[in-house]
């Protein structure tokens, strides 16, 4: 990247104080920028930020009193500014060609679409279909009757097991298992005898998938990722879940069997969700919250058990002073045992 502060604040349709014949050379964070680095302030909160930051040029809001010694390029969105930028002089994404490496192994039956890219060491199973422009990367597994819809993305080391379905758009990172097993479990004899799990895995379209996530499929039915869904990497799905269209599922969270997720849901890192639960439409599940009971629509909630944040936020001010409550309390018991003793002194 060689392009000067005025060459970047046209691009961003920005306003430019400073030096405009600045060279950038890179791209950064604010925390992590290097002389000739541009970067960007999302938030105020980062202000401190400005104070040690070697950025030779910040992109910031317009209306933003900051003190910066480099070159500043005033804009209505510091975030959208920088990701044109990024989108202007970043490399080219990495394009794969239509075709099929001689290291796959397609099986006859399967039905490979238009311009459909099958990368080194991949297996498409027999029954399998792949939809137009799709890719499917090294060393993934399609499995038997599986579908695939069109223009997606499948990345290396993919597994997807039997009848699992994929809509159209998806993007399934490294890692990614999509119809396993379900972990169902009866005691006979006081011994664990599994479960037979027969269904499916079936995802909408537009849903992104994060590297090493695992969806399992259903007992008996579907297990089904609704319509626009992104979810983080190391995310746990149980077997016969049903997740809503337009939700957020961020890293290391883990669902138990048979839970409902209604639409738009935020479920941040970190939390669990016990089995046969509803959690209803535009609620946000907080990190950590560890959720035992249905949540109604629109609520938020946060910790173990999770509780609506008002709930939390008193009982947590309430632990805070917790030590100055007990000396008061101490204080008190003396103050009666002395109480005591005087009546009993008099009687």
């Amino acid at each position: 990247m060689q392009r000067t502060a005025r060459d970047i604040a046209r691009i961003v349709a920005g306003e430019l104080s400073g030096n405009p014949e600045q060279l950038v050379t890179g791209l950064a964070g604010v925390r992590e920028a290097t002389p000739g680095d541009i970067s960007f302030l999302a938030s105020p909160k980062y202000l401190s930020a400005v104070k040690t930051t070697r950025a030779s040029v910040l992109i910031v809001h317009k209306d933003l009193a900051v003190s910066f010694g480099g070159t500043l390029i005033r804009v209505d969105s510091p975030a959208a500014a920088f990701a044109k930028l990024v989108e202007q002089v970043a490399p080219q994404p990495v394009t794969y060609k239509p075709g099929i490496d001689p290291s796959a192994v397609v099986a006859s039956s399967a039905r490979l679409g238009k311009s459909v890219s099958i990368q080194p060491h991949a297996v498409i199973e027999e029954g399998a279909v792949v939809g137009d422009r799709t890719v499917i990367g090294a060393g993934s597994y399609i499995g038997h009757e599986c579908r695939v819809g069109a223009d997606c993305l499948i990345y290396p080391l993919v597994n997807l097991r039997e009848r699992t379905t994929l809509g159209d758009r998806v993007i399934l990172h490294g890692g990614v298992v999509l119809g396993a097993d379900g972990f169902g479990f009866e005691s006979v004899d006081g011994k664990h005898k599994k479960v037979p799990q027969v269904g499916y895995v079936e995802i909408g379209d537009d849903v992104e998938i994060g590297a090493n996530t695992a969806v399992d499929r259903g007992r008996f039915g579907r297990t089904r990722i609704g319509n626009g869904t992104k979810i983080d990497n190391l995310v746990q799905v149980g077997h016969n879940c049903v997740i809503g269209d337009h939700c957020i599922i961020c890293g290391l969270v883990g669902i138990a069997g048979s839970v409902l997720v209604g639409n738009h849901v935020t479920i941040a890192g970190q939390v669990g969700i016990a089995g046969h639960l509803t959690i209803s439409d535009k609620s946000i599940l907080m990190a950590q919250a560890g959720v035992t009971k249905d949540v109604p629509a629109g609520s938020i909630v946060l910790g173990a058990p999770a509780v609506p944040h008002k709930d939390f936020k008193r009982v947590h001010a309430a632990l805070q002073r917790l030590p100055e409550t007990l000396a008061k309390i101490h204080e008190l018991e003396q103050q009666l045992a002395e109480l005591r003793d005087r009546i009993s002194a008099t009687s």
